[in-house]
């Protein structure tokens, strides 16, 4: 897989460009209560350009294997840029914002899937061990991960504070944690590299939290693999929308 097509990105461009030129040319007005028709229709056209550019973004984002340490232009420091803003900007319930990130590049990823593996070698049988150790190395072989942990002592302190919804502050917290892995996943996507999502927890837990020095509560929820795109995705098959999507009143 190459960086996204050129269609995706057009599109994205034209969201922006609308909305700089929408911003920028309109005179201002009067305070009305009434609306221009065709400010209407600008508007409609512009949102439906940016809703579809996100709409690309997330139908081009994928499970990508295997993938290499080569990141193009993309620097470590955009990387955490973009992970900073998925954790600043990824809902959660109450805004309890429990989401915790660590982020490994280099020798620190690779360190990661040795641990992972020596881990595993005590459970997994020594004659089927092989396609386990081919997986293993096929995650060192990519550039970065990231760790995504959900903040437990958050956690508790929201269902302490709201005892009505207690039990549901485990489940929204996990709800919140996977938005901002899908959120990371396709902006890294966007930036022409690849990645899939792992889950070896709780497995690793101890490890990597003894290794990185992380807070005992923090909860190990998936483990992100991302770098340059070895090969493109398959084919991906759907089931029928129909069956999945009912909608009533419209």
């Amino acid at each position: 897989m190459s960086p996204r097509p050129w269609s995706t990105f057009l599109c994205i461009i034209i969201a922006i460009l609308a909305t700089c030129l929408l911003r920028t040319t309109q005179p201002i007005q009067p305070l009305s209560t009434t609306t221009s028709p065709s400010n209407n229709t600008n508007t409609a056209t512009m949102s439906k350009a940016a809703a579809d550019a996100f709409l690309s973004a997330i139908k081009a984002r994928r499970s990508v294997y295997p993938l290499t340490k080569e990141l193009g232009s993309v620097t470590p420091a955009r990387i955490q840029h973009i992970i900073s803003e998925t954790t600043l900007h990824t809902p959660s319930s109450f805004n309890s914002q429990s989401n915790r990130v660590l982020v490994l590049f280099g020798a620190e990823h690779e360190k990661l899937w040795t641990i992972t593996s020596d881990i595993l070698k005590d459970i997994v049988p020594a004659d089927s061990w092989q396609p386990t150790a081919d997986k293993m190395n096929l995650f060192k072989g990519a550039a970065g991960t990231v760790l995504f942990f959900d903040d437990q002592d958050t956690v508790q302190e929201f269902a302490n504070k709201f005892q009505a919804y207690a039990d549901k502050f485990p489940v929204w917290a996990s709800q919140s944690n996977a938005m901002q892995q899908h959120l990371t996943w396709t902006a890294l996507e966007l930036e022409g590299l690849g990645a899939n999502l792992q889950h070896y927890n709780p497995l690793i837990d101890q490890r990597v939290a003894a290794e990185w020095k992380i807070p005992a509560s923090w909860k190990l929820n998936a483990q992100l693999v991302f770098g340059g795109v070895g090969a493109p995705a398959g084919e991906k098959a759907f089931k029928p929308v129909e069956e999945r999507v009912k909608v009533s009143g419209a």
